[in-house]
């Protein structure tokens, strides 16, 4: 949308907040607290999703981003308990849960021989016996098998209680990873940061700023990552502005965010299944507002296994330019959680198709964003990897 489009849906806006909201994001304003708050109280679907259509190709024109990748999930045993979770087995269950061993994850990592995926993404469960050292062995042999492989893992959950049991500090740990082959880290664990609501759904695990500090060591180390907000819970649109706002605030100190994504709770099989799941229009307006009050974030991420690929569809005309990648069916979290996804998997011909179907550019990227492929303009063939 140009900017004259833009300037006239703002000026047709009733509502003087909104019409005042709208300018500062045309003009590159950064926009304050209550405003989101604001956003989210008041504005029509519409109006905001112009606004972040707008913001979004003003940044990336219709370039629309998505990678190759799997997931490793090395376990599902975990000592916490958070509520909304459908994936854990407590350690007191764990005859009903997984737990791969080194060989067992390389040899997936093998199955991939010949394949042209550039990232593989592990996260699970905390287990109390697969110790700091266990995964510096995973990431070496993984590294020694496929250098070029791009390894992103491990939340701020994981590596809390790794270095912990390791009793060694963040420091420490983080750069111990980064030497066996860390490359970067995914956005999980982050749920919603305020205590009001963290200490009702996730009480036991890493806090809010526990889960800052490794980021910002990350980022001090040289390495990037993502961030994640989990919405339409017991939450309220002011925490989702506090969260929003202690990660803009860490991202203006560190610019080693690359992604944000809005995790959509899912109510089956947990303990928060009581909890009606959010509308797609409420959906698309977090997207939207995310968007917009993330300003200094480069790319917003809709995760199609959580979301649905069809509404994830849909999010790439408010403000989403990244859909993430082929997963091949490598993740159940969101799947156990009740997702429409129940074998997550896309080739790359159907990701190139559910991305030109929106009318923007498919383009396959690394985990940094570096360009691999441009499919704007390329027939894809359907057996294509």
């Amino acid at each position: 949308m140009n900017s004259k489009g833009i300037e006239v849906i703002i000026a047709a806006e009733k509502d003087s907040t909104l019409q005042k909201i709208g300018t500062k994001v045309i003009q590159n304003e950064r926009l304050l607290f209550d405003e989101g708050v604001y956003l989210f109280e008041h504005a029509s679907l519409p109006y905001v999703g112009a606004l972040a259509n707008w913001k979004r190709e003003s940044l990336h024109g219709n370039k629309t981003y998505f990678n190759k990748n799997f997931h490793i999930e090395p376990t599902n045993v975990c000592v916490f308990s958070c509520k909304f979770c459908s994936y854990s087995k407590l350690y007191a269950h764990k005859e009903e849960g997984w737990e791969l061993t080194v060989d067992q994850m390389l040899d997936i990592v093998k199955s991939y021989d010949g394949k042209p995926v550039t990232e593989v993404h592990i996260v699970g469960g905390v287990h109390p016996k697969l110790t700091l050292t266990f995964f510096l062995e995973l990431m070496r042999a993984i590294k020694a098998h496929r250098p070029d492989l791009h390894i992103k893992a491990f939340t701020p959950v994981e590596l809390e209680y790794m270095f912990r049991k390791a009793k060694v500090s963040v420091e420490e740990g983080m750069k111990m990873a980064k030497e066996a082959g860390l490359d970067s880290l995914p956005g999980g664990g982050a749920e919603i940061f305020h205590p009001e609501i963290r200490e009702q759904i996730c009480a036991d695990k890493a806090t809010a700023d526990q889960w800052l500090h490794i980021h910002k060591t990350a980022h001090e180390l040289g390495m990037h990552s993502n961030a994640t907000l989990l919405y339409g819970h017991i939450e309220s649109f002011s925490h989702r502005i506090d969260h929003m706002e202690r990660l803009r605030q860490l991202q203006d100190q560190t610019k080693g965010f690359n992604t944000f994504i809005p995790l959509k709770f899912r109510n089956s099989n947990n303990e928060m299944s009581n909890v009606p799941e959010s509308i797609l229009l409420d959906d698309l307006k977090m997207y939207a507002i995310s968007r917009l009050y993330l300003d200094n974030f480069p790319h917003v991420k809709a995760y199609w296994p959580m979301l649905g690929r069809d509404a994830a569809q849909l999010t790439l005309s408010y403000g989403v330019n990244d859909i993430d990648g082929t997963i091949d069916d490598t993740t159940k979290i969101y799947s156990m959680a009740g997702s429409e996804e129940q074998n997550p998997a896309m080739t790359t011909a159907q990701l190139v198709a559910l991305i030109k179907q929106a009318k923007r550019a498919p383009i396959e990227r690394g985990t940094l964003y570096n360009v691999i492929k441009d499919y704007s303009t390329v027939e894809v063939a359907e057996n294509e990897a």
